[in-house]
């Protein structure tokens, strides 16, 4: 028996995120709210999380998500960079979103 282990994606400027393809964004008439849909699960993410996700097309870096998310919010690049980087290594360690 072959055992394999999973290398953990690790986040960087430089990754260029992306939903996986078994995870989407649809919103629900019924709750007037946007969830991500994965197989067996429903994510309901808050208005800034669903603000990371719809950059997580595969083209906008870490890097320039990070500024197009303070130019959004009026906020430092410095200070949102922690919550934005850690918000998708979380998703990534969750199999929802590829580095």
């Amino acid at each position: 028996m072959t055992h394999t282990t999973r290398v953990r994606a690790v986040v960087s400027l430089q990754s260029r995120p992306i939903l996986k393809s078994h995870a989407r964004l649809q919103y629900d008439n019924v709750r007037e709210a946007w969830a991500l849909l994965s197989p067996e699960r429903v994510f309901w993410p808050n208005e800034v999380s669903l603000d990371i996700l719809r950059l997580c097309d595969g083209r906008h870096s870490v890097a320039q998500m990070i500024a197009l998310l303070a130019d959004q919010y009026a906020a430092d690049e410095a200070e949102i960079a922690p919550d934005v980087t850690g918000f998708l290594q979380e998703w990534s360690d969750k199999f929802l979103v590829t580095l």
